[in-house]
């Protein structure tokens, strides 16, 4: 699938399906067919294969070829059978047009369209056009880690809090620290994706600051680089910081899920404990000796019973005085 889009009035503007495409400023290309590959290397664009993409040397993600600049990176995103994962994206700049590669959904390709003119440099130009890009990949990682941070924090209140008397049963309180531990899983996850775009994003702008001198618009585009450098590199300083926070909490889920199995072990333990005096009387009125005078005896049955009652109760009241109940 591809979209053409051109600049109008200082906006962009999604061409329609059948619309010449070298007239284009910004091509996204999802998922090409092999007519879309060939039609954009009939504009002199090499379109990389999905294999390709995944390649992780440098040298692979970061060069320059017929004039033109690719510039691969990992963004997470939602694939076509909708399940989330974080996949390559290739940016193909030239002195005229922006090429995107990419074989699934990051959110930011689908909010830019509306509001690149609201970037910092516009979108006039195709490097322009990059820059907004790119900061609007910069900021959906940052509103990602934003949202894993109020994650978390609603887990670990949930986590921590102490249970009430009539509020909560021992079942809900183990349903409660799964259903945690699967949130705290599901955001460690999430934040390990976001840790790889901004690295791949890092090598990026990386790249095209060494590179901005050779831009007709170098000079405008050297404070956007550096300043977009130094939020992802305060975004990593960030996600390390929610790194430890998952570490964290995972630790104390994993303590509280063995606090709460200890509880019950424990009752188990007092619950054989009870037991233990009468099993232990009874056996030995079970054993067949020929020498048992009680057996003989109409009070041996009752005597035998109060033994197994009275052995259980002082059980029971060392336990208490020993505040292990």
């Amino acid at each position: 699938m591809l979209y053409s889009y051109v600049t109008q009035s200082d906006r962009i503007v999604q061409l329609p399906r059948d619309a010449d495409a070298t007239q284009a400023i910004w091509i996204d290309m999802i998922q090409p067919s092999d007519a879309e590959v060939a039609l954009l290397r009939e504009m002199g664009v090499d379109v990389p294969s999905l294999a390709d993409m995944e390649e992780i040397e440098i040298s692979n993600r970061l060069y320059r070829e017929n004039g033109m600049e690719y510039m691969t990176a990992v963004l997470p995103g939602d694939r076509a059978d909708g399940i989330r994962s974080a996949m390559p994206v290739t940016f193909i700049l030239s002195a005229d047009r922006l090429v995107t590669v990419r074989h699934h959904s990051p959110r930011p390709f689908l909010t830019f369209p509306d509001r690149a003119e609201r970037s910092t440099l516009g979108c006039s130009s195709a490097d322009r056009l990059f820059a907004g890009l790119l900061e609007e990949i910069i900021a959906r990682l940052a509103d990602i880690l934003e949202a894993s941070g109020r994650s978390l924090d609603e887990t670990s209140a949930a986590v921590f809090e102490r249970r009430t008397a009539m509020g909560q049963s021992r079942q809900d309180g183990a349903d409660r620290l799964q259903e945690a531990l699967r949130v705290v899983g599901r955001e460690a996850e999430l934040m390990a994706r976001v840790r790889l775009g901004l690295l791949s994003i890092e090598r990026i702008l990386a790249f095209c600051q060494a590179t901005t001198n050779d831009r007709r618009e170098g000079s405008k585009l050297r404070p956007v680089i550096k300043a977009q450098l130094r939020d992802v590199q305060a975004l990593e300083v960030h996600a390390d910081f929610l790194s430890s926070r998952v570490s964290l909490a995972v630790d104390a889920i994993l303590g509280m899920i063995n606090l709460e199995q200890n509880s019950t072990v424990r009752i188990l333990s007092v619950i054989a404990a009870l037991f233990l005096p009468p099993t232990l009387i009874a056996s030995m009125y079970g054993m067949n000796f020929s020498n048992m005078p009680e057996l003989e005896q109409p009070w041996g049955y009752p005597m035998a019973l109060g033994l197994m009652l009275g052995t259980s109760v002082a059980t029971w009241l060392f336990l208490r005085w020993k505040n292990w109940l």
